[in-house]
């Protein structure tokens, strides 16, 4: 687990701007109304070769009655608790306000490493306005602009230097298998079936495991170890300060897993939450495994489970390769075939192709299928090759690589995928200048 920057503070300071430029998109929504931002956001930044998680909190609002606002300060206590640094964003153009002043009488109490940053300090007199800011007693005041960048270089180095060093993790050379899904789909029941331990809590309650469980475990020969996530529910269904916390513990564990286990409940079918499951997991390059639990409680004829697979790739696609394996936990039917198919999955996302047999392979399928030629320019792919990377990932060089689009690339995987066992595995095609 690396490490986690919360940016904190009331509402409208810019917290969403700062948010977008630290981790590079505009993920979260900017607006001028107060209170925009109603749940946290959560993103990947890297600075100075430092990689770290960036927490977007909502607005911290005190003394308010709306039962929405007091969601809001839930969530920054959270994210308060979890984070490693936490930025408390100011506005240097409407100086110290109260809620400014109970924000840093909670921040005080935290006893969490805390960087007070001044924003939308973009000249001369706001800069000197800033100064006020001391009397928080919060140490340094870092002055910035989040909406055109000013100040945010050297305000970065001071960050990344106040980091704590990034945890040594104990590299085991052995599937790390995350049991991901929605609440309630059978995920504890399903590691309590495989290694034959009540170890973790099996209830009717949606959301029971409230935190990530290692559990290392052998089958067939092959060492693994097996992670159960907290329930990932819509935002809008959670509502306790343990369930925001294990959304995001969730998240981590998808990000340190090789190999996703996707369980879905067959009673409900593969809905909107199922697949925004699934493509947290594919985002991160995370080996899927689909498994469709309860399968012996749905009335079924000859075509159930062809309809119910050919629904679900439909859903996932372009990434539809993936292996989907209908299961009863409860039964014990099918459980062991799901933990040997993610273990394969592993393997298969490991594996290497010589340079000189891809080039024997993709580059005939390219001289009869070349890209199509944009502004009269003909595009010539002349070699590839497989990079060094966790994930496969191809690099193919030609002489216009910019003129090369998505559709021609989607060819291109499902050739490797036609021609090597990619199943269950995400692959990455760049385009690099000959």
């Amino acid at each position: 687990m690396g490490n986690i920057v919360a940016i904190v503070g009331r509402p409208n300071v810019g917290k969403s701007t700062l948010f977008n430029r630290l981790t590079g998109q505009r993920k979260a929504i900017v607006d001028s109304i107060a209170g925009v931002t109603r749940d946290r956001l959560y993103g990947k930044a890297e600075w100075a070769g430092r990689k770290f998680s960036v927490i977007d909190t909502g607005g911290y609002i005190i003394g308010s009655d709306d039962v929405f606002e007091g969601e809001i300060r839930k969530q920054v206590q959270i994210a308060v608790d979890e984070a490693n640094l936490i930025l408390f964003l100011v506005d240097a153009e409407d100086g110290i306000t109260g809620m400014d002043e109970e924000v840093a009488n909670l921040l005080r109490r935290s006893e969490k490493k805390v960087m007070l940053v001044a924003n939308k300090v973009d000249n001369a007199l706001r800069q000197t306005q800033s100064a006020e800011f001391y009397s928080l007693g919060l140490g340094e005041v870092h002055n910035i602009s989040a909406m055109n960048g000013g100040g945010t270089g050297d305000f970065l180095d001071e960050m990344v230097a106040a980091l704590p060093d990034d945890p040594e993790e104990e590299e085991l050379d052995i599937p790390k298998i995350a049991v991901i899904g929605r609440p309630n789909a059978g995920k504890s029941s399903f590691i309590n079936a495989i290694t034959g331990i009540e170890r973790n809590i099996v209830t009717d309650v949606a959301g029971t495991t409230r935190d990530s469980i290692n559990t290392r475990y052998n089958l067939f020969g092959k060492d693994f170890l097996l992670v159960d996530t907290a329930g990932l529910r819509k935002k809008s269904k959670v509502h306790e300060n343990l369930e925001f916390y294990s959304v995001l513990r969730s998240v981590r564990a998808i990000e340190d897993a090789d190999v996703c286990l996707l369980i879905v409940d067959a009673e409900r079918g593969f809905e909107g939450q199922d697949l925004a499951v699934f493509s947290l997991a594919e985002r991160n390059k995370k080996g899927v495994v689909v498994l469709v639990n309860k399968w012996d409680l749905i009335e079924k004829d000859t075509h159930t489970a062809k309809r119910f697979e050919d629904n679900i790739r439909e859903k996932i696609a372009p990434f539809s390769d993936i292996p989907i394996i209908f299961m009863s936990v409860l039964n014990k039917q099918r459980i062991y075939k799901a933990v040997e198919e993610a273990v394969n999955v592993f393997e298969r996302r490991q594996q290497k192709i010589s340079t000189s047999k891809l080039n024997d392979l993709m580059l005939p399928i390219i001289q009869a299928t070349p890209p199509p030629a944009t502004k009269g320019k003909l595009i010539k792919i002349k070699f590839c090759t497989q990079l060094p990377t966790r994930v496969p990932s191809f690099a193919f060089f030609a002489n216009l690589p910019q003129y090369i689009k998505d559709p021609y690339k989607r060819f291109l995987e499902n050739q490797l995928r036609q021609h090597y066992d990619f199943t269950g595995v995400p692959i990455q095609i760049f385009m690099r200048k000959k």
